[in-house]
């Protein structure tokens, strides 16, 4: 026990670690599975150069941003004061950004190379049984998993370690520097400012492309040409799929790896506020949200033991919930004896007093939250259930009325999840204030691996089914993969919902981190500019989700000319004796998307910025309030909203019984709910789930600038941390004229 006790720290880093060995074994197993026929092959080759061709531009660009931006921070870092108060950071934050970047891009391409190998041989295992077409779905599915929760680990973990060192924040007997763990964490941010920014182009860039190729598929392809969905004749098909991977997988990889990161920073950013004496040098605090998610990645390891099948009548959504459910059971009853191991009995932050149990509880409260969202979501979004059956019956009147009962299904689904996050955010307070706010978050971020694993599983299968329509298999195959696809249609839908959450939850304590290092108390919208600032902030998601659905629009615009000029110019298409020009749908999706995806990203990225330093750190305060508000509402209405038109439309092809009458494809019922469909696209794909990284990143990029906006307020929590400063220092050599002396300097320069 002694030797953990001392090396704990070492022990983050090496369950990040533990994670990317685990998915190099599953990767090699999915890799060693049959990939099907040479037309099976060819097609997901396709689908792979497609997908490894669209990462490439975007990093192309991205890296620019990311040279750019890591200058600014260098610059940033060089600044030692302002208004004689000393800044806590340092040139290093450069190199946190890019190792932030760098990672969070290697998140999102282990996701893409995995979705890449896994969907065809998710087919050909279609060909066998269900049960192994869940297991090499899945198994792809939590490669990404355990990359994307490991290396999130393995990089904030090491990087902790070498700016301790760096910094030397822990004396030669073992006494913590207050102002130096400032420093490091302060630098510690970049990393999370690196990963969110990357994971906001990943997912607005992937959902451009994916809905572009998806809606420009549609409208041609079933509507106007009548043929299937996957159909081996649409030239955007290949595109399609494609997009299912740079967005859904590559895309949504990097956005939990940002969650992840940015929740466990903001508990940080608390912890290092509360003073305590425990067994690791006043510590703990710091340390818990990290070694709970690095726990949590070991636990989503054994619940994937669960995710399991009997046969083809068995239930594939009771096995992914039940490997879901364990991994969240053994992460709250291994939580309570880590929380008492590592915390003391009695702690406090801002005047808040709590115990280490209601720490623990504060735990509980986030993973009961993250559950409750997942199955409310499951609820609105699932085929057979009300919601999604409404969608249906209102889809014998006409194309308009799906739209009307869409609209209302996402609407209404914001209600409980709100109660749910409202009462969350109460509750984990009420047990342990704000750093319980942001332990519940990290407790309900700690089964990210196994979040994630479920989350990929869907456009694996997805692919999986489309493999199978081009290759043109027998029914049975198809059947199979469709099965898969519906659960996975859902899993999606509950995966954002569970990302919304999360984020709500880590922006309240990135916002409480970013009020005590800009040096406000409150924020009165009694204050005309306050008021403005929380307007100007509830506008915002809509401007940028305007911005995401314009963009797929224009794409889709595109795309739908390019599919009809090769339908009318290519004879022999439609009867099989030509071979439509893939690459060239796939290249009209990839350059949108990476032209539009500029603007939206700018306005996360600048606003904080500009408001920041114009009007001070309340009126900031103000926008991100907005902003988390209107963004967690909008995250839920479209996400749902998207979600419920998806399944409603894949109800009709097992067919659906409407005033005693049954309808199928191809029938007039069907033609309103794929125009439903094509409407929730962007909403569920594109714009919907960016808002989680919307509130998460404009919280960080104030958080970053909080010292240089704060106000002369700030002043007294300075003179406190010097004064703690002293009194270590007189520890340790028994003498503290040089900093008494720098104190009484500082003190005059702050009173003048």
């Amino acid at each position: 026990m002694d030797f953990l006790q001392n090396n704990l720290i070492y022990a983050v880093p090496a369950l990040g670690l533990i994670g990317i060995i685990v998915m190099m074994f599953k990767s090699a197993w999915v890799s060693k599975q049959d990939a099907g026929d040479a037309n099976m092959q060819e097609l997901a080759g396709y689908i792979a150069d497609g997908a490894m061709a669209f990462l490439k531009a975007e990093w192309r660009v991205l890296s620019i941003f990311v040279v750019f931006t890591a200058a600014l921070l260098a610059y940033s870092g060089t600044i030692t004061e302002i208004n004689g108060v000393p800044m806590h950071s340092s040139w290093i934050i450069s190199i946190s950004f890019i190792i932030g970047a760098v990672f969070s891009a290697t998140a999102g391409y282990i996701g893409m190379k995995a979705a890449t190998k896994a969907n065809v041989r998710t087919t050909q295992a279609a060909r066998t049984s269900l049960k192994q077409a869940l297991k090499v779905s899945f198994t792809g599915g939590t490669v990404m998993g355990l990359g994307v929760a490991g290396l999130a680990v393995l990089g904030l973990g090491g990087l902790f370690i070498v700016f301790l060192s760096y910094f030397n924040v822990i004396g030669t007997d073992g006494t913590v520097s207050v102002l130096n763990m400032k420093t490091a964490i302060e630098v510690l941010t970049g990393f999370s400012l690196g990963a969110e920014s990357i994971a906001l182009f990943a997912r607005v860039g992937g959902g451009i492309y994916t809905k572009a190729a998806d809606v420009g598929a549609d409208l041609v392809g079933k509507v106007e040409a009548g043929i299937p969905e996957d159909d081996v004749r649409n030239p955007a098909t290949i595109a399609d799929n494609v997009g299912d991977n740079v967005g859904d997988v590559a895309g949504m990889g990097a956005d939990l790896f940002g969650s992840y990161v940015a929740t466990i920073l903001a508990t940080m950013v608390l912890g290092q506020e509360i003073t305590v004496t425990d067994k690791f040098g006043g510590m703990s605090p710091i340390l818990l949200p990290m070694v709970i998610c690095g726990l949590g990645i070991l636990f989503s390891i054994i619940g994937t033991w669960f995710v399991t099948i009997k046969d083809e009548k068995s239930n594939v959504q009771n096995a992914l919930n039940l490997g879901n459910w364990s991994s969240i059971v053994i992460t709250a009853i291994a939580s309570f004896f880590i929380v008492k191991w590592m915390l003391p009995e009695t702690l406090s932050l801002r005047g808040y007093a709590f115990s280490s149990i209601n720490v623990f509880y504060a735990i509980i409260v986030g993973l009961v939250v993250g559950t409750i969202m997942s199955i409310v979501t499951e609820y609105f979004t699932a085929m057979g259930k009300g919601p999604v059956n409404s969608i249906i019956q209102q889809s014998s009147t006409g194309h308009a009325t799906n739209i009307i009962a869409g609209l209302s299904v996402g609407m209404k689904s914001t209600v409980i999840p709100i109660l749910v996050l409202a009462g969350g955010i109460m509750a984990s307070y009420h047990f342990a204030g704000l750093y319980g706010v942001a332990i519940a978050a990290a407790g309900m971020m700690a089964t990210t691996a196994m979040q994630l694993a479920i989350d990929a599983f869907g456009p694996i299968a997805d692919n999986a089914g489309g493999i199978a329509e081009m290759s043109q298999l027998p029914p049975e195959v198809r059947e199979r993969t469709d099965n898969l696809d519906a659960v996975g249609n859902t899993t999606a839908a509950t995966g954002k919902g569970f990302a919304i959450a999360s984020a709500a939850l880590t922006s309240l304590a990135l916002f409480a981190a970013f009020v005590g290092i800009a040096g406000i108390t409150a924020i009165d919208i009694y204050k005309a500019p306050v008021l403005a600032g929380l307007f100007v902030g509830g506008m915002i998601p809509f401007i940028f989700s305007a911005l995401c659905i314009q963009a797929v629009g224009k794409a889709a615009m595109d795309m739908v000319q390019e599919v009809r000029r090769q339908f009318r110019e290519i004879p022999g298409i439609m009867e099989y004796k030509a071979k439509p020009e893939y690459e060239k749908c796939v290249a009209i999706s990839t350059k949108a998307s990476i032209r539009e995806m500029m603007m939206p990203g700018a306005i996360a990225l600048i606003t904080p910025i500009i408001i920041g330093f114009t009007f001070g750190p309340e009126v900031l305060g103000g926008l991100l309030a907005g902003v988390t508000v209107t963004g967690v509402l909008m995250g839920i209405f479209q996400s749902n909203a998207g979600g419920a038109w998806d399944n409603a439309k894949k109800s009709f092809e097992q067919g659906v019984m409407i005033n005693g009458e049954m309808f199928y494809k191809k029938s007039e019922p069907h033609k309103a709910s794929v125009t439903g469909d094509t409407v929730g696209d962007p909403f569920k794909d594109t714009s919907g789930p960016s808002m989680n990284i919307l509130i998460k990143l404009m919280s960080i990029v104030s958080l970053v600038i909080a010292p240089y906006i704060a106000v002369k307020a700030v002043t007294n929590e300075h003179k406190q941390e010097i004064r703690k400063e002293i009194r270590i220092q007189q520890k340790t050599d028994g003498s503290g004229n040089t900093i008494i002396d720098t104190l009484t300097n500082t003190t005059d320069t702050l009173t003048h």
